[in-house]
C-alpha cells in the first residue's frame, strides 16, 4: 500500500481524461485540459472532499470505491491492477477465459516435440501439442468440470494407470492443494468449482478425506514419471507457467534426457 504515489497517480490519469471522454462539454474557459476534482467524484459516485483526501494520500479507498474510480478515469487493465495495488486491495476474480490466450498459443506451437498443452485453472485442457496427444490422448470434451484432470484422476482408474502406484498420493495431493489455491482465486459462488468439488467429494472418499486437510499449493515444477505409449515408464521434469491472472497455465514435460527446442 502507498497512499501517497495512489493521490499521485489519480491525478496524473485524471489530467490526462478529456471531458469529451466521459460525456462533458469541454468548456473554452477550464483551467485544466483534464478532469476536474468534482468531475471526477461524481462520475465515481462519491463525495469531493472523499476524492481530495484521497488524491492528498490520506484516506485508503475500499475495494467498491476503486472500480468506479477506474471507469470514471477511464483505467486499462494493467492501470487498474496498478491501482488496486497502490491501494492495498485485492482485485475481485476476474472470469476464466475458455479459450487460449494469444501468447499461450504463440508458446504452445514452438515446443516441437516436447509434450506441451494448456490448461484453465482447474485444470481442463484447452489445447494440447501432438507430442502431448500421443502422451496423455485427445483433448476431454465437453470441456466442462468432468474434463478436469483433478476429476479424471480421481474417478477413472485409467488416467491413474498411466502413473506408478507409488507416486499416486503424492499426485492426488499435489492436484488437490493446486484445486484450492485456485478455488480461492474464484468468485465463492463459482459454479464451475462448486460442482466439481460438490461431485468429487459425492463419488470419491480418498478426495474428500485430502480436501479436508486444506493444503494449499500452485503446481510450478515438478517431476513426474509416467507411462508413455511407445518409450514405456519415462521420468519428466514438468514446469507450469501460468497466465497474468492465473486462469491458464500451459504446462510442459521435458524427459531427462532431452532439452527443450528454444
Amino acid at each position: 500500500m502507498d497512499l501517497a504515489e495512489l493521490g499521485a497517480f489519480l491525478k496524473s490519469r485524471r489530467d490526462q481524461v478529456s471531458p469529451r471522454d466521459v460525456g462533458l462539454p469541454n468548456d473554452r474557459r477550464r483551467r485544466v485540459s483534464g478532469l476536474r476534482r468534482d468531475e471526477v467524484a461524481n462520475l465515481a459516485h462519491i463525495s469531493v472532499d472523499y476524492y481530495i483526501e484521497l488524491e492528498r494520500g490520506t484516506a485508503q479507498p475500499s475495494a467498491a470505491v476503486i472500480a468506479p474510480l477506474a471507469d470514471a478515469l477511464r483505467l486499462n487493465s494493467d492501470e487498474r491492477e496498478h491501482l488496486y495495488n497502490l491501494a492495498g486491495r485485492s482485485r475481485p476474480p476476474t472470469a476464466p477465459v475458455s479459450t487460449v490466450l494469444p501468447a499461450m498459443c504463440d508458446l504452445l506451437s514452438r515446443f516441437g516435440e516436447v509434450p506441451a498443452y494448456v490448461t484453465t485453472d482447474l485444470q481442463v485442457v484447452l489445447a494440447q501439442n501432438s507430442s502431448a496427444a500421443e502422451l496423455h490422448g485427445p483433448v476431454p470434451v465437453p470441456a466442462d468440470f468432468t474434463a478436469s484432470f483433478t476429476y479424471r484422476w480421481f474417478v477413472d482408474r485409467a488416467v491413474r494407470a498411466q502413473f506408478r502406484p507409488e507416486d499416486h498420493d503424492a499426485e492426488a495431493r499435489a492436484l488437490i492443494a493446486d484445486l484450492r489455491a485456485s478455488a480461492a482465486r474464484r468468485d465463492p459462488n463459482d459454479a464451475a468449482v462448486a460442482m466439481l468439488v460438490d461431485e468429487l467429494t459425492e463419488r470419491s472418499p480418498w478426495f474428500a478425506e485430502l480436501w479436508n486437510q486444506r493444503e494449499v499449493a500452485i503446481r510450478r515444477r515438478e517431476v513426474k514419471r509416467l507411462h508413455h505409449p511407445q518409450r514405456g515408464m519415462v521420468t519428466y521434469h514438468c514446469h507450469a507457467l501460468l497466465s497474468d491472472d492465473a486462469t491458464q497455465r500451459l504446462i510442459w514435460y521435458v524427459a531427462s534426457d532431452e532439452q527443450v527446442p528454444f
